[in-house]
């Protein structure tokens, strides 16, 4: 194995927005020698967060990497985006890494959208370390935020670098295990030290629950720790790497990214704990085979994220699996089933882009241009191997707008500006409504779909305008009515002819339609019956009450006649047609509104409010439960109540809450709804003339 290879890390910084990762990668990447200041996310100057929309919003909304080289070991970093408006792709971009740092902040410290995070993590099997940051901020409480690691998340972690101080006081770390301090120094390095005497016996307390942590996550250490009470430093250090890789093991260390403080100890950490891309776990194909990564033999990419470049196209940004690529390099891509010249690799520094010549292995993650039909979730394969990689499975869309041009007659350039961001935003879909004819557009959330429609009008130069979409109501009866559809039309020559007696009544909720033939004695021909059906479903597919589909219902077909020269497949279908609509006058149509399924997670303060607004929307509160500060709250609410429910969580959190939903069911909606919606179609269309 090559020593390259080996001393490589590929890891994603994890965390909610607002903890700190991009100005903890500034801080990694200043003390790499990338770059000779910090920036500010405050300031719109990090490496990192350089898209106009990041820069606007102070936060990132699209995954962003940097390779650098500190100590003869590259290092291959993932900043993924906090917000939950943009992390729908984390499980793709986690399979591009083999290790997560994962970033909460001192001063708030285990949030609601933190456990999702570190759920993301857990799924994808990898090993962690977790930097407590802004431990040098106003309010900074560095022990409660360890304890939320283990009373919230379950995570066993071992505290290696404990700080000494903390808020304006923090000046240093203490190295647990080794017994020693060190001390930050004015423009990064530290010096070392004593700990200090007030500190000594809580860290030496601390070195023995750490040594504790470390044996009961090997069997042998546990046995020698049990029977002679000590380990030797070997033993504490291969056992702690040991322990992290195998997911057993979290190890804790206090930082400021702000600050400048801590930078060499995290990196160190990442590169003595971490392992590299030749100690991944085998990867799982499709058909269930699996590939051990290898620095030699058939080479294997996946491309887990496609970027666009204003000057060089379509970046697919990729992470070799096993065997090693170079500029000459070709593979086929194992769904397309196109071959791919990959060009010169890339490294990715924010923006910046840099060949190289170099021959890259296991765990490296590049950009690859201008490859001709490739796409995320793509893996680039040696033919002979013929390996595809599993992709994990993406969640659905949460929510969906309307988009309309700014000028009548440029729906096509808005559906294609949108479209063509598609390449690069896996977790956004377009579509078109055949019901109303909107153009929706659906994401994560209300500031995933706004920040997704700036950047459409900013890089192709066309005016979108962002409406809320009609709610997807639909209707149906609670009557029965008998009735007759006749059509007889005679106009020269070969007539129309169609009759049918058709009864009508209510299904299950969530039924559908059904059609029944009771025809006997051949009243009407066998084959004019499936014209009268589709007749049927055609008039209910536009409603009755608001332009909505019928459903829940079912139509039996028991009596009619027909002529034998006029009658026809059309006739009948018309026929059926008029029974619905004369059917519908008798059948006591009603309005049904989508449920949702709402699920929120808060901080504990805030669910008195949460629940009352919650009532508000008309929603039933089905249960809650809070573990450690943090209550999650599962609702049933009608989707027309919280089609902006993302701001207003927001406001009544401080910025706190998150929420995921899924449809639920259809259920009545109450009078003053349905008279509502019934008012603005007939208004609609009456405007339409």
């Amino acid at each position: 194995m090559s020593n390259t290879i080996l001393a490589q890390r590929t890891y994603a910084l994890v965390g909610t927005g607002g903890c700190g990762k991009t100005t903890l990668a500034e801080m990694l990447l200043l003390e790499a020698g990338v770059m000779t200041r910090l920036g500010k996310i405050e300031d719109g100057n990090t490496v990192l967060d350089f898209e106009p929309e990041e820069i606007k919003r102070r936060g990132s909304i699209q995954p962003t990497f940097a390779t650098f080289v500190r100590k003869d070991a590259r290092h291959f970093l993932v900043d993924i985006p906090g917000d939950g408006n943009f992390i729908g792709d984390i499980d793709m971009l986690l399979t591009g890494v083999d290790a997560a740092i994962f970033v909460i902040d001192a001063v708030d410290g285990v949030r609601p959208l933190t456990r999702r995070m570190w759920n993301a993590v857990k799924k994808a099997s990898l090993p962690a370390l977790c930097a407590i940051t802004k431990v040098d901020r106003e309010r900074a409480d560095f022990a409660g935020s360890c304890n939320g690691l283990s009373a919230i998340l379950g995570i066993r972690s071992v505290l290696l670098y404990a700080p000494v101080g903390e808020q304006a006081a923090f000046r240093g770390v203490v190295d647990v295990l080794a017994g020693k301090t060190l001390f930050f120094k004015d423009g990064g390095g530290v010096e070392e030290g004593d700990i200090p005497a007030d500190m000594a016996a809580d860290m030496a307390a601390l070195r023995e629950t750490a040594v504790e942590n470390i044996a009961e996550s090997d069997d042998a250490l546990m046995e020698k720790y049990l029977e002679e009470g000590s380990l030797s430093p070997e033993e504490i250090t291969n056992g702690l790497r040991q322990g992290v890789i195998r997911g057993q093991i979290v190890p804790v260390i206090a930082v400021s990214g702000l600050e400048n403080k801590g930078a060499g100890v995290l990196l160190d950490a990442a590169q003595a704990l971490l392992p590299s891309g030749l100690e991944h776990p085998p990867f799982v194909g499709e058909n269930g085979k699996e590939l051990v990564p290898v620095e030699g033999g058939p080479a294997v990419c996946y491309v887990f994220k496609t970027l666009t470049d204003p000057f060089a196209g379509q970046l697919s940004v990729a992470r070799v699996l096993s065997g090693s690529i170079s500029a000459e390099s070709a593979l086929k891509n194992m769904k397309s089933g196109d071959n791919e010249r990959l060009g010169a690799p890339i490294f990715m520094v924010g923006k910046s882009q840099t060949q190289t010549k170099e021959s890259i292995g296991p765990g490296a993650v590049v950009a690859l241009a201008k490859l001709k039909n490739t796409h995320s979730g793509d893996t680039l394969s040696d033919d002979k191997l013929g390996f595809v990689l599993q992709s994990p499975a993406l969640p659905p869309q949460l929510i969906s707008y309307a988009l309309a041009p700014k000028e009548k007659g440029e729906e096509d350039r808005v559906y294609a500006a949108v479209q063509r961001l598609l390449e690069e935003d896996i977790t956004l879909k377009l579509s078109r409504d055949e019901e109303t004819g909107d153009i929706l557009v659906s994401g994560m959330g209300q500031s995933h779909i706004e920040t997704s429609v700036e950047r459409a009008k900013r890089r192709y130069k066309v005016e979108i305008l962002l409406k809320t979409p009609k709610v997807p109501y639909r209707e149906t009866i609670r009557g029965t009515a008998q009735v007759q559809g006749r059509h007889k039309k005679q106009s020269g020559g070969r007539g129309q002819f169609g009759d049918c007696w058709v009864e009508f009544g209510p299904l299950e909720r969530g039924s559908g339609y059904r059609f029944e033939d009771g025809i006997v004695g051949g009243v009407v021909p066998r084959q004019y019956i499936p014209a009268v059906d589709k007749g049927i479903q055609e008039a209910s597919a536009r409603g009755f009450l608001a332009g909505y589909p019928l459903v829940d219902f079912k139509a039996r077909l028991y009596d009619g006649s027909y002529h034998t020269v006029d009658s026809s497949e059309m006739a009948f279908k018309v026929a059926g047609s008029l029974a619905f609509k004369k059917a519908m006058e008798m059948c006591k149509p009603a309005l049904l509104e989508p449920i949702v399924t709402l699920t929120i997670s808060i901080p504990d303060a805030n669910m008195g409010d949460v629940i009352g607004d919650l009532s508000s929307r008309r929603g039933k509160v089905q249960g809650s439960d809070s573990i450690a500060g943090i209550t999650e709250i599962k609702a049933l609410v009608p989707m027309n109540e919280i089609l902006r429910y993302a701001p207003d969580l927001r406001s009544m959190t401080g910025g706190q809450g998150s929420f995921t939903l899924e449809f639920s069911h259809y259920e009545e909606a109450p009078p003053p709804v349905a008279e509502k919606v019934v008012a603005e179609y007939k208004q609609h269309k009456e405007a339409e003339g």
